[in-house]
């Protein structure tokens, strides 16, 4: 078993080599990061069997080609299809391991990505998400106790430790791994969960990013670790005596605290303060700067605030680009655009603001006036109001329709399954029953009870112009 020293009342789990003339099983086997690893630990580490294990095993893509080149690097690896997070499989796999060539080393480098704001997160987006990761894990820390290992790695992620807009439900599972490592090496067995920020080697999570997601990660202080850098900090974290660690590339550059993780904002320098007539981007509190400006200058000078801020979100050159009418959700707006969004505005005003705001006010023009109605009462030296109504003394603003289709398109995304769309459907039809009582009634000859789901949201497409 693996060394450990007791030190009063702390177990001291001692790293020791890994085995190589034993298996190593890597979970996500197939996948780029999986790969790697492979790769690495036949040429650095000198292992020669390896237990490669993802959803789709052979059939997954490179599967055959991977095979072959570590074969040509002298190393044996066995490719198998195997959820991981399914017990009576995994313990199958594992028990079909050749005993002359016992499971010494764990690889734990499953998982997969479902990125959703907090208050949109379902049991489905959960398990999703944890299924792979945190479920996995735990029947690889069961069902290796009685095999002698030199190393159980389990591959976490930052997002657990600094946090990620959008990444709850990812930021839970990994947490979960990095708990379990501390457990495993409280119980004097090996373990150490690394907590990754980005790696440049484009994989299956981090794919799809594209331009304008690499610049919000980049804004966070987190930089994308190159291959050979990465593996480096791989081998450390096999030597190291802590059970949790976070390889995770910084830059230190001058840049503004809004969108930096607070664990990291005593890291980064600050830019020295620049004044901008007429804008509120630094200086006194809002409310001081606005109320030495006259009226049309407050409300120009927020609207350049959100111009300045959404350039910036949405990776545009220069707020120019902006219209004051432009709808966020044409510049590609999401989840994760629209909190990073609002939480800059929410620094640089100083007010409270809903994790909705994007969707409540869609253009930059009404998110301004929004602004400025949230920040007239402190002017007068009264309360915040609450948020605008949808109606004002002219009718029911065209903004505000925009805010609802766009809302409406957010629901039709998000709805997980037919009995959530009906409900969402039931409240739909409840509210415009509130709004105009005599155009939903049901003629004698329509039944509703008979109409499918999507003839359902086909009617109230068309009824909002989304058809």
């Amino acid at each position: 078993m693996s060394q450990a020293r007791h030190t009063g009342k702390l177990v001291l789990t001692v790293p020791r080599p890994l085995d190589t003339g034993g298996t190593v099983l890597i979970t996500g086997g197939t996948g780029t990061l999986g790969g790697l690893v492979a790769r690495h630990l036949v040429t650095t580490h000198g292992i020669r069997r390896l237990l490669l294990t993802s959803r789709r095993g052979p059939a997954a893509p490179g599967a055959d080609a991977l095979v072959a080149e570590l074969a040509g690097l002298g190393a044996r690896a066995d490719v198998v299809a195997c959820d991981s997070a399914d017990r009576a499989a995994l313990a199958a796999v594992l028990d079909g391991i050749d005993p002359a060539h016992p499971l010494t080393a764990v690889v734990h480098a499953a998982g997969t990505l479902d990125d959703t704001p907090v208050d949109r997160l379902t049991p489905d987006r959960i398990d999703r998400v944890l299924r792979p990761k945190a479920d996995a894990a735990w029947h690889l820390h069961e069902l290796t106790r009685h095999h002698d290992l030199s190393a159980f790695v389990l591959f976490s992620s930052a997002a657990g430790t600094l946090g990620t807009a959008g990444q709850a439900n990812y930021a839970a599972a990994n947490a979960f791994l990095d708990a379990l490592a501390r457990r495993r090496r409280a119980e004097g067995r090996p373990a150490v969960s690394l907590a990754w920020g980005l790696w440049a080697q484009a994989s299956e999570l981090t794919g799809a990013l594209g331009a304008q997601d690499l610049e919000r990660l980049g804004r966070t202080g987190v930089a994308a670790l190159p291959t050979p850098e990465a593996l480096g900090l791989l081998d450390a974290g096999l030597a190291a005596v802590r059970a949790d660690l976070v390889p995770v590339r910084l830059t230190t550059a001058s840049r503004t605290g809004t969108d930096v993780p607070p664990l990291l904002r005593a890291l980064v320098r600050r830019p020295a303060t620049r004044r901008r007539a007429g804008t509120l981007a630094d200086g006194p509190a809002p409310a001081e700067r606005l109320a030495a400006l006259p009226e049309a200058e407050r409300r120009q000078a927020l609207l350049d605030l959100v111009r300045e801020h959404t350039a910036v979100v949405f990776g545009l050159a220069a707020p120019a680009d902006i219209g004051p009418n432009q709808v966020f959700r044409k510049l590609g707006s999401d989840s994760l655009t629209s909190v990073e969004l609002r939480n800059r505005l929410k620094d640089a005003t100083g007010l409270k603001l809903s994790a909705t705001l994007v969707f409540d006010h869609p253009t930059p023009a009404a998110l301004a006036d929004h602004l400025h109605e949230r920040l007239a009462p402190a002017l007068a030296g009264g309360p915040e109001p609450a948020n605008s109504a949808v109606l004002s003394s002219g009718g029911v603003e065209e903004h505000e329709l925009v805010r609802l289709e766009a809302e409406f398109e957010a629901l039709l995304i998000t709805a997980s399954d037919a009995g959530e769309r009906r409900r969402i459907g039931d409240r739909l039809r409840g509210l415009l029953r509130r709004c105009a009582p005599e155009t939903t009634d049901t003629p004698p000859d329509t039944d509703l009870g008979q109409a499918t789901d999507d003839e359902l949201f086909a009617a109230l497409e068309e009824e909002l112009g989304l058809s």
